[in-house]
């Protein structure tokens, strides 16, 4: 009898997934008319958002990988680098291009530099853990001042996500002992040759490259969006999302916690932007927990931005696991910060009375 069922329980992992894909093509064409809006507006999401403030960056990033900056800051850094975060200097380009340009650019760097042997594989896992972060363009742009109306909320919020992704790096840097460090500290010496440096001669060729390979990161991105986009539709067209809100009503109200934030989390834990902008329409009196939340799903990032990141890292050897359990921890600890920024300073309580 224990032989029979686990042998239905192993047939079914195995067909799990081929279950779920067509259930999915199911769901697709029985709501055609809501995923047909929910593509279209993913479309825009990528075309109005993600396109124009991540393309300049990842050809920036190209570029400049094309160049001995990476060295030059490894040799300025290393300093400061090593003894905080466990990582040569040299992961100081990932975290500074990560703060600065927002999602999945610190995990596309942490990749590169893999592939081309800047750092070993405990490190660049190191560096996923707390590199890959959401921007200040779309944290004070998006976020605070299109979102939340306010642009004190947005800086707020990149503060205590700043805060929260160098704690997370600090906690980090006990993640695995390098192994082989003699020949990760040698190859780096050498990292660049498998990338052309940049001059005139090459310029057309070098920006040509980076640009290809920008596109294609965006693409993937765009796919992402547009899928996540499609399956928030059906589970709202199906009713599965009214069906959750039904089951956690009753402990939402014990919370004193108005329901509407139930859709706004679920959605959030999907896919950030949506989240985020259903969070910050509900109409509450407590606003600081709308704000909470919001530094919460900015450092989780979601189950999208998690899977770009996961297609990106599946060309190297390097786990997922520390950037899920960093971008976790992440989550929560800018929501403390959040919380105790509030707390601690008058003028940030932003709570209607």
């Amino acid at each position: 009898m224990i032989a029979k069922s686990n042998f239905y329980v192993v047939k079914l992992k195995r067909n799990l997934l081929p279950l779920l894909f067509l259930g999915f093509t199911f769901c697709l064409l029985i709501f055609s008319q809501s995923n047909l809006s929910a593509v279209k507006s993913g479309l825009l999401l990528w075309a109005n958002s993600v396109v124009p403030s991540l393309f300049p960056f990842f050809v920036a990033t190209e570029l400049l990988m094309h160049t001995n900056i990476i060295t030059l800051l490894g040799n300025l850094l290393n300093r400061y680098m090593k003894p905080l975060f466990n990582v040569r200097g040299e992961g100081s380009f990932a975290f500074i291009m990560g703060i600065i340009s927002g999602y999945p650019v610190g995990a596309k760097i942490a990749s590169n530099f893999r592939q081309n042997n800047i750092c070993s594989k405990e490190e660049c896992e190191r560096l996923l853990s707390f590199t890959n972060n959401s921007g200040p363009l779309f944290i004070i742009g998006t976020v605070g001042i299109l979102m939340f109306k306010n642009t004190t909320i947005g800086i707020l919020l990149f503060i205590t996500h700043l805060l929260a992704c160098i704690t997370v790096g600090f906690i980090f840097r006990y993640w695995k002992k390098d192994k082989n460090t003699f020949t990760a500290i040698s190859t780096s010496k050498h990292a660049n040759q498998s990338k052309k440096t940049a001059s005139f001669s090459n310029l057309g060729e070098i920006l040509a490259e980076s640009i290809s390979s920008s596109i294609s990161t965006l693409l993937l991105i765009g796919g992402f969006v547009v899928i996540f986009s499609s399956i928030i539709a059906i589970f709202k067209a199906s009713g599965l999302l009214n069906s959750l809100t039904v089951i956690l009503t009753p402990l939402f109200h014990f919370l004193n916690l108005d329901i509407s934030f139930i859709q706004g989390i679920f959605t959030g834990i999907l896919e950030i932007t949506n989240g985020i902008h259903t969070i910050s329409s509900i109409a509450c009196k407590k606003i600081s927990f709308n704000i909470i939340l919001t530094a919460f799903l900015l450092g989780f990032g979601g189950i999208s931005i998690l899977l770009q990141v996961w297609s990106i890292t599946s060309k190297t050897d390097l786990s997922i696991k520390p950037y899920v359990y960093g971008k976790l921890l992440h989550g929560l600890l800018a929501a403390f910060y959040t919380y105790a920024f509030m707390n601690i300073f008058p003028f940030l309580n932003f709570d209607l009375t």
